[in-house]
């Protein structure tokens, strides 16, 4: 199927008008949809006519999130070559790697970040456009405000086969190998959007404001599509600060977030969480790993019925499994115990659990998870053994393992390449760091296998208290025996 994503962004534009839909907080930006549109034609327009940026082509980005929600999506998809985007947390060995697996021909940086890059990015003959003035010292960096000067906004028109195109790229793997560049199309992250309609909470039309405290580039990349198809408005902060976000949060009046649970932790005990009206906020997703029942149900006492689980990947794009707000609430006979889990699965993903002979277990059983969906990206660049070792038939191998209880609940028990063999059976690091958590003066845990001559393994814990508390070792044991095997 062919598709003019700058015709979609046109429709948009035409339905959201002069409603807001891209806020910076640093660099005090704010862009209605109509605005939006015009300015991303104008990038598209400047990279193909001023950067020769033409299909094949690869430009990289090294950004902050505010300057990367202009050359973020939608850009990429109105444009003719592949967007590749890079945390600006990464190290500058790892982005070396990276640039020279993706071969980019134009690199999209912060100023502050030349004195560090410049050296790496002229040695591999990238051309250089810094979003802000480049400071003496760096020559040949454009500057991308002046290259914007004198573009027309029309619309680029540029067509691509919706399904097949790779035109985004990000990595993953670093925290358990070499970094893999993930390729997606544009049905990828409609898709996404299409699953976050079909969970249990719905974004509500033109009256989300969803302030973005992790990486576009990264996780937060996921709520993108589903705000601004919804006509909501996205607020992005460059600095990751707790009371940067509680101030965003009650100037904004933003009424959602995404966090992983250790930001969530913190924000428990924050001071600056009690110094600033948080009232506004009726949704925070979370993911990326699980959180313990305890610490979800203090955040709700907290913070109230807000919370939505997420459970997703680099490789499928969008919400595979979910837990709605009404699915945090004990059930109908006062059972707690599915907050362990990540919730259901989302309509529309398709999900097993299976064996080491990839053969599908029955409900209850361990086993690794595998999922399929429209969302499931197009694979690995450069990597074709690597992308036939974790995907198979259309499913990608998550390298999670898990469980499906009898109500539907899906349970993500931990990596594959965590879990630790401890005397022949299986421990999973997250469920004993979930009962660590649940400790009153535990803040959070971290669990590791040590080898062991005699078990195999051997289950290490490093514990975080919270401050001012205190607890010896046999007690945290005794606390854990009732909890774990």
């Amino acid at each position: 199927m062919l598709i003019n994503f700058s015709v979609v962004s046109e429709g948009l534009a035409k339905t959201y008008d002069d409603a807001d839909c891209i806020v910076n907080v640093e660099r005090n930006r704010r862009y209605t949809f109509r605005q939006y549109h015009s300015l991303t034609n104008r990038i598209v327009n400047m990279m193909l006519s001023r950067l020769d940026l033409r299909r094949s082509d690869v430009w990289l980005t090294i950004l902050h999130n505010d300057s990367l929600s202009l050359l973020g999506f939608f850009t990429a998809y109105k444009g003719e070559a592949c967007a590749c985007y890079t945390n600006t947390t990464d190290t500058l060995e790892t982005q070396a790697r990276q640039i020279d697996l993706v071969r980019p021909k134009v690199a999209f940086i912060e100023a502050e970040l030349l004195g560090t890059h410049y050296a790496l990015l002229k040695e591999r003959g990238l051309t250089i456009v810094c979003m802000d003035p480049p400071p003496p010292g760096f020559p040949d960096v454009l500057h991308f405000w002046t290259l914007l000067e004198g573009i027309s906004d029309a619309n680029p028109d540029v067509l691509h086969d919706a399904h097949k195109d790779c035109l985004i790229m990000r990595f993953t793997g670093g925290t358990t190998g070499a970094a893999k560049a993930v390729m997606y199309s544009v049905d990828n992250f409609m898709a996404s959007k299409d699953l976050h309609y079909a969970s249990g909470d719905t974004v509500p039309l033109r009256g989300a404001r969803l302030l973005h405290f992790g990486l576009i580039s990264h996780a937060s990349g996921i709520v993108f599509f589903p705000i601004l198809f919804r006509g909501g408005c996205t607020i992005t902060m460059n600095d990751r600060s707790l009371a940067t976000w509680c101030r965003t949060v009650e100037r904004e009046k933003a009424t959602a977030t995404l966090m992983v649970p250790s930001m969530l932790y913190r924000l428990l005990e924050a001071p600056e969480a009690r110094g600033h009206d948080l009232s506004s906020l009726q949704t925070i997703y979370y993911g990326a790993s699980p959180m313990s029942p305890a610490r979800i149900k203090q955040l709700r006492e907290r913070f109230g019925e807000v919370f939505v689980q997420i459970y997703a990947a680099s490789e499928h794009a969008g919400a595979a499994v979910s837990m709605s707000k009404d699915e945090h609430q004990p059930d109908r006979n006062g059972d707690e115990s599915h907050l362990a889990s990540a919730g259901r699965i989302v309509p529309g993903v398709e999900l097993l659990i299976v064996d080491r002979q990839g053969r599908r277990v029955p409900d209850g059983q361990d086993g690794e998870i595998w999922m399929r969906s429209r969302a499931i990206c197009l694979g690995y660049l450069n990597a074709p053994e690597k992308t036939a070792e974790e995907f198979c038939d259309g499913y990608w191998k998550s390298g999670d393992y898990g469980r499906i209880d009898a109500n539907g609940y899906v349970y993500v028990l931990d990596r594959v390449k965590d879990t630790i063999l401890c005397n022949e059976r299986n421990v999973y690091p997250s469920l004993v760091e979930a009962a660590l958590s649940s400790h009153p003066s535990v803040l959070m845990a971290a669990v590791v296998g040590i080898a062991d001559p005699d078990c195999g393994e051997y289950v290490h814990a490093e514990v975080v208290l919270r401050p001012g508390e205190s607890v010896d070792l046999d007690e945290l044991q005794a606390f854990l025996a009732p909890r774990v095997s």
